[in-house]
């Protein structure tokens, strides 16, 4: 099974179609995720150096990933194409295909330090940096997708591609984001300690956040 991450940068693109999965299936593609900036994410804060993100898709495929990439590139032809390793920290809860998961969505796409090899990189993130993230957030959702190798020419180099789901308060409430519970201490404490934590890594520079809503098919 491969793992692909697709991102656009269109408005108006039609990747919520059945016509769309039905296509993907029938060339292998058991699993399809869409991540888009939506108008119930819109307050949401967005930032990032590379061009702005406006939806992911993820599939999950027992085919040809070069075939499956095709299709997509059909919608957009600027997309751009990863294949990943995946861990999941904390397993998403399920939802019913099609339906918006009830949680902001942010994922960050992550680069590595100039000066920094892979093996350091990876160590820190998913060594240590892991469970502070975990313990100084408000997620109950957090998988970490490893970029294997870029798949579509002119892609920007990336080290590490994140999802991490909040609740929908977590939009206007700092201490929803950080389950500070309203106590301006532990509020600071926690960030404190996230920053730093990110910093180890370099995963303060470079970063792209996108916010989106969750939405998840199964095509097997």
């Amino acid at each position: 099974m491969t793992k692909l991450i697709l991102a656009f940068h269109g408005t108006d693109l039609a990747l919520d179609d059945a016509d769309l999965r039905a296509r993907l299936a029938a060339i292998g593609v058991t699993r399809f995720q869409l991540n888009v900036d939506d108008d119930p994410v819109a307050d949401a804060l967005r930032f990032g150096p590379g061009a702005p993100i406006t939806a992911f898709v993820t599939l999950w495929t027992d085919g040809d990933p070069e075939a499956a990439i095709a299709v997509l590139s059909d919608i957009d032809a600027a997309a751009h194409a990863w294949r990943v390793t995946e861990r999941r920290p904390i397993d998403p809860p399920s939802v019913a295909d099609g339906a918006r998961a009830g949680a902001l969505a942010n994922i960050a796409v992550l680069r590595r330090p100039e000066g920094m090899t892979r093996e350091e990189y990876l160590d820190i993130w998913l060594g240590s940096h892991t469970q502070i993230a975990i313990d100084t957030q408000n997620t109950f959702g957090y998988i970490q997708n490893i970029v294997e190798e870029p798949l579509t020419p002119g892609a920007p180099e990336i080290s590490a591609i994140v999802e991490e789901l909040f609740p929908m308060s977590a939009l206007t409430d700092i201490h929803e984001f950080y389950g500070s519970g309203g106590d301006d201490e532990e509020l600071g404490r926690r960030m404190t300690e996230l920053m730093a934590s990110v910093a180890r890594f370099g995963g303060d520079q470079g970063l792209d956040l996108v916010p989106t809503s969750r939405y998840v098919w199964d095509l097997a």
